[in-house]
C-alpha cells in the first residue's frame, strides 16, 4: 500500500433569503466579492421559498422577514 495525502479546503455554508427582485444584485455581490479562479470558491444555489414563519410572533411572509 501507499499513502496518500488529501488537502481538504475549509468551507463555510451561507444561506440569504431575499426578495426576488434583490436575487440578480445579491448574486453579483457575491460574485463580486468571492471569485478568485481558484478551486473551492464555491457554488451558488438558488430556490424559491415558500413562507416564513417567525415562531415568536407568528407572523409569516414578508412581515416575517
Amino acid at each position: 500500500g501507499s499513502e496518500d495525502r488529501i488537502e481538504l479546503i475549509p468551507k463555510i455554508k451561507i444561506e440569504i433569503v431575499v426578495e426576488a427582485q434583490k436575487v440578480e444584485k445579491v448574486i453579483e455581490a457575491i460574485l463580486k466579492t468571492a471569485k478568485t479562479g481558484q478551486v473551492g470558491d464555491g457554488k451558488i444555489f438558488i430556490s424559491d421559498i415558500g413562507d416564513v414563519i417567525r415562531i415568536r410572533t407568528e407572523e409569516s411572509g414578508r412581515e416575517a422577514l
